[in-house]
């Protein structure tokens, strides 16, 4: 049986992918005056996206927040950590 060899690049692609789909974090969106959705993460300085739908403002802050983690990485600076957060209802 041969043994798998993989390069580094590939192993630290899989490794950010994995810390990618276990991060969360909290999102504020806003419609402005042109109906654009604009969302920003707080947690990342200067992380702000949009779309023209929520979902895909959604979906461009996603991407912003993997390639602003990516980079961070990339140049030894700390990642903000995953939050961890719940949501309870009360009667009022």
């Amino acid at each position: 049986m041969e043994n798998a060899h993989f390069s580094q690049k590939y192993l630290n692609e899989l490794a950010l992918d994995a810390i990618m789909k276990s991060m969360k974090y909290r999102i504020i969106i806003a419609q402005d005056e042109d109906g654009m959705f604009v969302v920003e993460c707080p947690s990342l300085p200067g992380c702000v996206s949009q779309g023209k739908t929520r979902a895909e403002a959604v979906k461009n802050i996603k991407d912003a927040i993997a390639g602003y983690v990516e980079s961070l990485q990339k140049h030894g600076e700390p990642v903000p950590p995953s939050i961890e957060e719940e949501v309870v209802e009360i009667r009022a």
